[in-house]
């Protein structure tokens, strides 16, 4: 791959090396290839979460508008349980991939256990919270009393069994930080391809299985991804990853676990601070009805179809800054997100071109009704505006995570979530009057200056000094 060009026979060759995990070294050698080894199994993997959330809010859509406000009400309250997740992923990722740049497995084995036990303990947290709160969680989020009774079994299943989310997100961060991006790919296809089948049986009834309307839905999701995890536990067990733990290893090493909480609070700030931010967005659209509010959770279900594809991207920078820094590389771990930024920044950019075209006829795939298309529609395209920036941060942000340097993310999204994005949402939404349009917006303006922010922090380096 060092030529601008390959072959379609070529590029056959490399994308069944990069599918089944062969390609190991990624610390030396073509970085496009590098890049792309990496990208190609983190792509797939992203592209079948988003499918998966396409499909589902396709069967819900079915079911009721106030079944699919459930859903976005929902995912805005479990996306706290995401930062968590994504915040100690991040600690992972950055520990493991050091870990294996310097040649030190089992120091990359005692990580993944740690990062283990951490996960299964705030799992239980949030589970007997989930469990017990389901309706008052919906009516905090602004639920009408009839959307509460219809959905809260949805929310309780989906909160009570979120330790399937958390392990899923955390084992596959320590097979991405080995480089086994594939075995990742892998689980994840598992998954999905599980809840694809399971969701219209549990929300339509199958047989003897009754008809769970939206609560199915959850169901569904809830055992594709639980066996996922055991899939995940297997490999790690078994040893078909580079990662291998033992039954003499499941033991609580407080340094190494200092050590990930200490790199996983600025991941976990800076989460907490993005999807809080979204919680409130959420808040915010709820003020105009459950037709308004439907448009907008179909919407950012299509951007995530799309969106996933550049995390998978972002995911493989990552990969590639923590292995080089730890290969005493820094300046092939600097280029190697530089092409991946600008990759995806392509990639965005003509995914923008179709939803600024074809916005409505996409909606209306999910739900015909007129506020619902109306609006969802105008949401894809506000937001579609800002989506090449989007490429690039996406890449940069996960650039400094890799790293282990996650605080300055976390100050960033500071910065522009909550002192930008959400006092210009409110005014512009409310106090206004402009509606709908005035929260997209501010997400669009909130992640062009992210983008901005973040490339000129990144260039001056300071990421390449951190030690983790």
């Amino acid at each position: 791959m060092q030529s601008n060009k390959i072959s379609l026979k070529q590029f056959i060759q490399y994308f069944k090396i990069a599918v089944t995990g062969k390609e190991q070294n990624f610390t030396s050698g073509s970085i496009r290839r590098a890049v792309f080894m990496l990208s190609i199994p983190m792509i797939l993997e992203m592209l079948m979460e988003s499918i998966f959330a396409l499909v589902d809010i396709l069967y819900v859509s079915k079911v009721s508008v106030n079944a699919v406000a459930t859903i976005g009400l929902t995912e805005s309250v479990i996306t706290l349980v995401y930062a968590v997740a994504i915040g100690l992923s991040m600690a992972a990722t950055a520990i493991v991939a050091r870990r294996v740049g310097e040649k030190d497995l089992k120091g990359a084995s005692n990580a993944a256990v740690q990062v283990i036990f951490l996960g299964v303990l705030v799992a239980a947290i949030i589970s007997v919270i989930g469990i017990l709160y389901p309706k008052e969680i919906l009516g905090l989020m602004g639920g009408e009393p009839d959307l509460i009774e219809e959905g809260y079994g949805y929310t309780q299943i989906l909160l009570g069994g979120n330790l399937t989310i958390m392990l899923l997100f955390l084992i596959n961060a320590i097979f991405r930080g080995a480089g086994d991006a594939s075995v990742a790919m892998w689980t994840l296809i598992l998954s999905n391809g599980l809840n694809i089948i399971l969701d219209p049986m549990f929300i339509f009834g199958f047989g003897p299985i009754p008809a769970f309307g939206v609560e199915g839905a959850a169901i569904a999701t809830t055992i594709g991804r639980g066996t996922a995890v055991v899939f995940q536990l297997a490999v790690l067990f078994f040893g078909y990853s580079k990662i291998k733990v033992g039954i003499q290893d499941l033991v609580i090493r407080i340094g190494v676990m200092l050590n990930l909480i200490k790199v996983s609070l600025g991941g976990i700030g800076q989460f907490l601070i993005g999807t809080s931010s979204w919680v409130f967005l959420m808040r915010i659209m709820s003020e105009f009805g459950s037709e308004v509010l439907a448009g907008y959770t179909i919407a950012i279900r299509v951007m995530m179809f799309t969106l996933m594809p550049a995390w998978g991207m972002s995911n493989a920078a990552a990969t590639l800054v923590g292995q080089n820094l730890g290969a005493k590389e820094p300046e092939r771990a600097e280029l190697s997100v530089w092409k991946t930024g600008k990759y995806s920044a392509i990639f965005m950019g003509l995914v923008s071109i179709v939803y600024l075209v074809f916005a409505p006829q996409i909606i209306v795939l999910f739900n015909a009704t007129p506020d619902v298309v109306k609006y969802g529609s105008l949401c894809l395209r506000v937001i579609a505006a800002g989506y090449i920036f989007y490429g690039y941060a996406m890449v940069v942000v996960n650039a400094f995570n890799g790293a282990g340097d996650t605080k300055t993310p976390t100050y960033i999204n500071f910065v522009c979530f909550w002192l930008l994005q959400l006092p210009f949402a409110y005014v512009m939404a409310i106090t206004l009057d402009f509606g709908p349009v005035g929260v997209f917006w501010a997400i669009t303006l909130a992640e062009i200056l992210i983008a901005i922010v973040s490339i000129i922090w990144f260039k001056k380096g300071h990421w390449k000094a951190v030690k983790v």
